[in-house]
């Protein structure tokens, strides 16, 4: 009996794994902002060799791609994907609508990154590429690259935060397990590292700083990212065509999809599909809602500007929903969630007032995945429980202030919690508790970044009526 199986209703996997991927990109009001240089001259180029179907997928206004039959492959050893009424929860929260649960964590990385992964390793693998590195939060990323360069054959090297990689270590065996050489971060092989202050020691930012730096100077090598870019919330659409398909076969409707944000790639995953069909059929789109962490919280409390995507400076600026790359993000056990901006994408959409954002603290994110568990038999990470936190809150409102769901609400469950049990004996201890950031700190990491344009106003924001 396989955990996210036994107890639900039959007939979840309905659809087959989609043929293509899909893209939001289309529907966009605005194309993308355009990335500003790097912050910093280093004389160096970024060892990133991205290879050019990666590039057209981030730019091409195309919204079909077809998966190469390699990636299907091996999507099909997980995938479909189960989707289920969670009615236990329901019952749990007291809820009024339907709250369905589409589980990302039934394969070997635990988590829904693989679905970017295969992808890229076999993009990198075919443009000449023999080592991918990678700087990872939490450790799902980390141990779903791991996992496809070993099936693609490709070395792999992973700089983890190194408090993360203290608190779960058994993500940092499992990595080795499948062949990656594991770094905790900040590591003493990298100039980034080296000159930290510790302002950003034990960051996300940090991390991939290290490895780009480190994929820079080996031969063969290039910096693999798999969050943030447009290219990997497009491999993750599997996610939210499968879901459209469930939905349908079960005859059921929602009117809100919700998701987890570090950067944005399993929010993109499940949301974008949903936003792309509606627009498409000239419909208005369910309510998206992004949920952070209240320790980085960009989404709510950031400003919509061009800002650094790692420690070095060396990379283009991007436009994103930021804190600042400079904030030292809090620790927490909200893992891959600690990151200081969102994606290019997902940022749009926010200042386009298309997507809602509400942060969640650590307590409240881990409680909802308690009660999960308690009645759904199946184990959330850390991070899924922000996203569980904020769909109860949707599916249990009077309906009264506009914040809930009059339908039935979706909600990306992106991986499993059995390697972050250590984040659940400190809740069951009554050793956990939340900080909100200050606002004075917050105010001064943001002071200097170039705006993009006016931030969506206080009107526009979910958040508020959450």
């Amino acid at each position: 009996m396989s955990a996210g199986t036994a107890p639900h209703e039959p007939g979840t996997a309905a659809a087959g794994v989609p043929r293509r991927w899909r893209s939001v990109l289309p529907h966009l009001d605005e194309p993308l902002p355009a990335d500003l240089p790097p912050e910093e001259a280093s004389g160096e180029d970024v060892h990133i060799n991205l290879p050019m179907e990666l590039v057209r997928q981030s730019l091409h206004t195309r919204e079909f791609w077809d998966i190469p039959q390699e990636v299907a492959d091996a999507y099909r050893s997980f995938r479909p994907t189960p989707l289920w009424r969670a009615r236990g929860f329901e019952a749990a929260i007291g809820a009024r609508v339907p709250v369905w649960v589409k589980y990302e964590g039934s394969n070997i990385s635990g988590s829904h990154k693989l679905n970017t992964a295969l992808a890229q390793a076999y993009y990198y693998k075919r443009a000449g590429v023999r080592e991918l590195v990678t700087g990872t939060g939490a450790g799902q990323w980390g141990t779903a690259l791991a996992a496809a360069c070993a099936m693609f054959g490709m070395r792999c090297t992973v700089f983890m935060v190194g408090s993360s990689l203290e608190k779960k270590p058994y993500r940092g065996v499992l990595m080795r397990l499948l062949g990656a050489e594991v770094h905790a971060s900040p590591s003493d092989l990298t100039k980034v590292a080296a000159a930290d202050d510790g302002s950003r020691g034990n960051s996300l930012t940090l991390a991939i700083g290290e490895a780009v730096e480190y994929a820079r100077n080996r031969a063969g090598a290039a910096f693999c990212i798999g969050s943030g870019e447009t290219y990997s919330i497009l491999h993750q659409s599997v996610i939210g065509l499968e879901s459209e398909e469930q939905l349908a076969a079960q005859d059921a409707e929602v009117d809100a999809v919700v998701g987890a944000v570090g950067a944005g790639s399993n929010f993109g995953g499940i949301a974008l599909p949903f936003f792309a069909s509606a627009r498409g059929a000239g419909r208005r789109p369910p309510r998206l809602v992004a949920a952070e962490s209240a320790a980085s919280p960009k989404l709510s409390r950031g400003v919509y500007a061009y800002d650094k995507t790692d420690a070095t400076g060396t990379s283009p600026r991007e436009a994103m929903y930021t804190i600042g790359s400079e904030y030292r993000i809090p620790d927490s056990h909200s893992g891959g969630l600690r990151y200081h901006g969102a994606a290019k994408v997902i940022s749009a959409l926010r200042h386009a007032g298309q997507t809602d954002a509400v942060a969640v603290g650590q307590v409240e994110a881990l409680e909802a995945s308690r009660k999960f568990t308690l009645h759904e038999m199946t184990l959330p990470a850390p991070e899924s429980g922000h996203a569980l936190a904020v769909a109860a809150r949707l599916a249990c409102q009077d309906g009264g202030d506009g914040g809930t769901s009059e339908k039935g609400v979706l909600v990306c469950l992106s991986g499993h919690g059995y390697l972050d049990l250590g984040a659940y004996q400190q809740l069951l201890a009554g050793q956990l508790s939340d900080r909100d950031p200050d606002p004075a700190v917050l105010g001064a990491a943001m002071a200097e970044l170039p705006l993009v344009g006016t931030p969506a106003g206080a009107e526009a924001l979910l958040g508020g009526a959450l």
